[in-house]
C-alpha cells in the first residue's frame, strides 16, 4: 500500500512523555498482541487478563476486533488489502494508547506475518508483546457459537481464516499458550509470569 505524507503538517512534541505517565501509574505501558484462529482464545484471554489487571489498579484496555471493525474500522472488508489496513489501523491506535501509559490487549486474528510485522516494528523492542493461541481447526470450529466456520465452509463467508483464507503461524512470538491443553487459569498465570519477568507490572500478592 502506497503510503501517503502530507507536507503540511509538523510533528509537535508532547509536554507530557509516556515515561512520566508510566511513573505516576507505577508500571510500564505495552501492546499484548492475542492471535490465533477465530475460536482460539484471544478474547476470552485478553478479557481475562485485563480484569486481573484492573483488580491490581494497573491501567489497561481490551480492543477488540469485532468492536473495531463496527467503528473503526467498519468502512473495510476481509480482502488481503483490507486486512492489511485493518492491522495497520488498530496498531497506530495501540501505539498511541500505549503512549498514554496504558498495558493495551489486542485481541485479533491477524493473520499475516508481514501485518504483524508492520504493528511490531511501530513500536520499541519489548513494547510488542506477540501471544499465539495455539489451537487446532478443528477445536476452533467445536467452539463456533456464532457459525462463523459453518458459514465458511458453505460459502457463505469468502477469505474465512483457516478455510479459504491462511493463517500464518507466528515465527517466535513473546509466548505460545496452547489453548486446547491450558485452562483460561493456566494461561493467564503464564501471561502474569510473562510480563512480571519482564518488569512491566509488579502484582502485589494477594
Amino acid at each position: 500500500m502506497k503510503k501517503i505524507t502530507n507536507q503540511n503538517t509538523i510533528w509537535r512534541e508532547p509536554t507530557i512523555y509516556r515515561k512520566d505517565r508510566e511513573g505516576m501509574n507505577n508500571h510500564k505501558s505495552s501492546i499484548i498482541w492475542f492471535t490465533g484462529l477465530s475460536g482460539s482464545g484471544k478474547s476470552s484471554l485478553a478479557h481475562s487478563l485485563e480484569d486481573v489487571l484492573h483488580k491490581h489498579k494497573i491501567r489497561t484496555y481490551a480492543l477488540d476486533g469485532d468492536n473495531i471493525r463496527q467503528g473503526l474500522c467498519k468502512d473495510l472488508g476481509f480482502s488481503s488489502i483490507d486486512r492489511t489496513e485493518n492491522i495497520r489501523r488498530i496498531g497506530e491506535v495501540s501505539k498511541l494508547m500505549m503512549e498514554a501509559g496504558s498495558i493495551v490487549l489486542v485481541a485479533f486474528i491477524s493473520p499475516f506475518r508481514s501485518d504483524r510485522k508492520i504493528v511490531r516494528e511501530l513500536v520499541n523492542v519489548g513494547d510488542f508483546i506477540e501471544v499465539y493461541c495455539d489451537s487446532s481447526l478443528d477445536i476452533c470450529e467445536s467452539r463456533d457459537t456464532k457459525g462463523l466456520y459453518k458459514k465458511a465452509r458453505s460459502g457463505e463467508i469468502p477469505e474465512f481464516t483457516g478455510i479459504s483464507s491462511p493463517y500464518e503461524v507466528p515465527d517466535n512470538p513473546e509466548l505460545i499458550l496452547d489453548t486446547t491443553k491450558l485452562s483460561i487459569n493456566e494461561c493467564i498465570d503464564k501471561l502474569i509470569s510473562y510480563i512480571e519477568e519482564n518488569k512491566i507490572v509488579s502484582l502485589v500478592k494477594e
